[in-house]
């Protein structure tokens, strides 16, 4: 939310010399975030100047510039006339304009100089809207009768135009709607300051309107809630088009991050700014009949201002006369009844709409928007009279309109139920003592009514505070506005003996070791589609059941993942299309696994402890959420290098990465040949311990992995990291640090191509006993000089002794051990 100095000193009493950081502190100190500033950038000499002739100038190049005469101050002084070089040509002699002389400074920064041009030295510059920052126009330069002003030769025209003016900007978050506005953000300056507030919509005087037909149908509400409780319409008829937006509205609408269109839209967003209620105009003979506010049918279709048809859900809440649909509430209206510069009579709606329902709204037709961000927080009921006025007010005073008492009157407002506040509650909740006047005087200031009762207070929350429903709300409301420092600060002793639990250990060291072995951890969101978890969301063969977000971000991403992979690979896909072609990736995080249907149908008030029962009803309906960790590589493991060629990353990788994994744990894995529907059919190796799969590792399926923009190769792996922890022992014992040197040799051993290279392994390290430390395929080779159906299988083996030094004929011996035992398992026989 951004808020301009000049447009908050109308409700507050800004000190004259408030400077941006002391606004944002102020705003810091009753809980908002600042985000930015955003002052001019303009620097001045800029002036009023009136034009006193022209010379029209035909170019080669097909263009034509004027080149002016343009008296910038009064008197015969040097310099009171410049000449000026322009290219525009929408102004007359006479006409007064701004000018920008050299030493200014424009947005952009764009420095103002002397400089020769078009066989002319141009002293300066007359300004358009754009190059002022004061909205889009640029076909033109301003004309500052047309703005209507009528201001003296040689006036500061930053001043004027209100170009000295700054914003800031805070974050707002979403339960506290009300900020949205200058009239929320200047309440709660004046909370933090002391300073008096005045409530704009307070000193408006409301002339009610009637006799135009407005029905409110909603047969299919949300959640049983209606999607329309109030609507108010104005009219005002002989708007003036030919009227521009004044200079000061445009500056302010375009500090608040808005450009101007035209004077009644302008005026639109300018009361929504400054009252927090989104309001819109309909050319009033465009209209047929009244209006009436429904749900969208199946099928129906409405085309919105941005010129695009949309396929409406019957969710979606329609505002509609009786012939078309005007647009989707609370999200845009529709192209045929906007205003356009042949409208002259304009109907004001000012209506008040379920937040649920403008927020689905939006999202489904992803049409973010000013409006709809604040009707999705949830807008005053009551401010809705006093909008509409305003905007009415506006159009006769800027529009030349005049006020029709044509219009309606719908406020359907029930006051929240009142708040039981007992004396001791807000001491207890927040460690502070405050005193009774203290906490009545927060209550009041923030709008409440405020009842004093025997044993503490009964609050009814103000209109505009629907974020406020118990009594902790109104305790965080006193220590907020009375200061967060107030609070003390205590830091918790640690009961002797806690720590980190055997998982979290457990996890931590997997992280770790993971990302000392050069792979990098990532977070990707929980939220994936019913593709993704039918793709990849059973690694052990059980059907695929998922928990549904009841109000899902994005309709079309609204599961609860059942897998790590697919948030690993469209991080992986990002960093691709930022020239990132070497990755390897990892994720260690929960996955959410129901057995069938999970959820709760009610949720129990937060006001007191549910009961036993009710509680085991709310664990019973969460779903398993074991610990699962994922790699991702793609791209080579090595990058080409003079004189080495790249070495791709592939299966080898996903293994070593198991096995890392399973020593962080310290557990032994089993690998087989496996199979996956994700993954590539003839390289997806199964990973077991103590017989139970608890994952894959292998190269993704290429179709799978083309359909995510990804290359054809691409491995990866994930692994139940809670069925692996079970299997641990409770302490991992650290590996012997050897001083005898290893001895090594290698051996082929061919055997039939049905038999897994895994069990062969696990026959030599068997067979070989306890000198064998370390056995490793490193070739599989299948091709000429072998048998039919047959394959030679090469290992690296590492023997040592923890007592001597072996001799080669040692390490031999244990080799052809195991060897032997290859050989009575498999039928391997040594490849000559």
């Amino acid at each position: 939310m951004r808020i301009p100095a000049s447009q908050l000193r109308e409700w507050v009493a800004l000190p004259g010399d408030a400077t941006p950081e002391h606004i944002h502190d102020a705003l810091v100190s009753v809980g908002f975030e600042e985000e930015a500033i955003h002052a001019g950038e303009i620097v001045g000499p800029i002036v009023v100047g009136e034009v006193l002739e022209f010379t029209p100038e035909p170019q080669d190049n097909g263009k034509t510039i004027r080149w002016c005469q343009v008296r910038v101050a009064a008197g015969d002084a040097e310099g009171a006339v410049r000449g000026i070089v322009c290219g525009a040509s929408n102004f007359e002699v006479g006409d007064k304009v701004v000018v920008t002389l050299p030493g200014a400074v424009l947005p952009g920064p764009f420095p103002i100089a002397a400089r020769k041009t078009y066989g002319h030295v141009s002293d300066g510059m007359m300004a358009s809207a754009k190059e002022l920052g004061l909205g889009d126009e640029h076909s033109g330069i301003i004309r500052l009768h047309e703005w209507g002003l009528n201001p003296a030769i040689g006036d500061d025209a930053i001043a004027l135009l209100g170009l000295d003016d700054f914003a800031v900007e805070i974050n707002v978050t979403p339960d506290r709607g009300y900020a949205m506005s200058i009239r929320g953000v200047a309440r709660e300056y004046a909370h933090a300051t002391g300073t008096a507030f005045t409530d704009p919509a307070g000193s408006l005087t409301i002339a009610a309107g009637s006799g135009f037909p407005v029905a409110i149908k909603d047969d299919a509400p949300i959640r049983g809630v209606v999607g329309c409780t109030g609507f108010v319409t104005r009219v005002v008829r002989g708007v003036d088009r030919t009227r521009t937006t004044p200079a000061w509205m445009v500056k302010r609408l375009a500090l608040m991050g808005i450009r101007s269109i035209s004077l009644p839209v302008d005026i639109s967003n300018y009361v929504m700014m400054e009252l927090g209620q989104p309001t819109h105009c309909y050319d009033l003979d465009t209209l047929t009949g009244g209006i009436t506010v429904r749900r969208a049918t199946a099928g129906e279709k409405a085309t919105t201002l941005d010129g695009q048809e949309r396929a409406l859900s019957p969710e979606d809440l329609l505002i509609t006369d009786d012939k078309q649909i005007l647009g989707i509430a609370g999200v845009m209206g529709g192209a045929s009844t906007e205003v356009s510069d042949s409208t002259k009579d304009i109907l004001v709606e000012a209506a008040t709409f379920d937040p649920v329902t403008i927020a689905r709204s939006a999202r489904r037709h992803k049409l973010p928007s000013e409006a709809s961000k604040r009707f999705a927080r949830g807008v005053d009921p009551l401010v809705s009279r006093a909008a509409a006025q305003r905007v009415v007010d506006l159009l006769v005073e800027l529009g030349g309109a005049t006020a029709d008492g044509l219009g309606s009157d719908i406020v359907d407002f029930t006051p929240a139920p009142a708040i039981v506040l007992p004396q001791n509650f807000v001491a207890q909740l927040i460690g502070v003592d405050y005193s009774d006047v203290e906490i009545e005087t927060v209550l009041v200031d923030i709008g409440a009514e405020v009842m004093k009762s025997s044993d503490g207070w009964i609050v009814t929350p103000p209109s505009w505070r629907p974020d406020l429903i118990d009594a902790p709300g109104l305790a965080e409301e006193v220590a907020r506005i009375h200061g967060y420092d107030r609070i003390p600060s205590a830091l918790p002793v640690a009961p002797p003996g806690r720590g980190l639990t055997r998982g979290q250990s457990a996890r931590r060291r997997v992280a770790q070791v993971l990302a000392g072995a050069g792979l990098t951890e990532t977070l990707a969101y929980p939220f994936v589609t019913e593709a993704d978890n039918a793709q990849f969301g059973s690694i052990d063969g059980s059907p695929v059941h998922s928990m549904v977000l009841a109000n899902a971000l994005d309709p079309n991403v609204a599961l609860l993942r059942r897998s790590v992979l697919p948030g690993l690979l469209d991080t992986a896909k990002r960093n691709l299309d930022r020239g990132l072609t070497s990755l390897a990736l990892f994720e260690v995080g929960s996955v959410f696994t129901p057995s069938g249907p999970n959820g709760s149908e009610s949720i129990p008030a937060g006001t007191s402890k549910p009961d036993a029962k009710v509680l085991d009803g709310l664990y019973a309906s969460v779903p398993a959420q074991p610990w699962h960790v994922a790699a991702v590589f793609v791209g080579p493991v090595t990058v080409k290098q003079a004189g080495q060629p790249a070495i791709a990353s592939g299966l080898t990788e996903a293994l070593d990465a198991a096995r890392t994994v399973a020593a962080a744990v310290g557990v032994e894995i089993d690998v087989r040949q496996g199979s996956h529907h994700a993954f590539h059919p003839g390289r997806c190796a199964e990973v077991l311990v103590d017989g139970r799969t608890v994952g894959f590792a292998g190269e993704i399926l290429p179709g799978v992995a083309v359909a995510r923009d990804l290359p054809r190769v691409v491995s990866a792996i994930e692994l139940d990291l809670d069925a692996l922890i079970a299997a641990a022992p409770d302490h991992v014992e650290a590996t012997a640090v050897h001083v005898y040197p290893a001895a090594t040799q290698d051996v082929s051993l061919v055997v039939s191509e049905d038999v897994v290279a895994e069990d062969v392994r696990r026959a030599l390290i068997s067979g070989a006993g306890d000198l064998l430390e370390h056995a490793y395929l490193v070739d599989d080779y299948r091709g000429t000089g072998l048998p039919d159906g047959h394959k030679s299988l090469t290992f690296a083996l590492r023997f040592r002794s923890a007592e001597k030094t072996l001799t080669q004929q040692e390490a031999t011996d244990a080799k052809n051990a195991g060897v032997a035992l290859a050989a009575n398992s498999f039928g391997a026989t040594i490849r000559e």
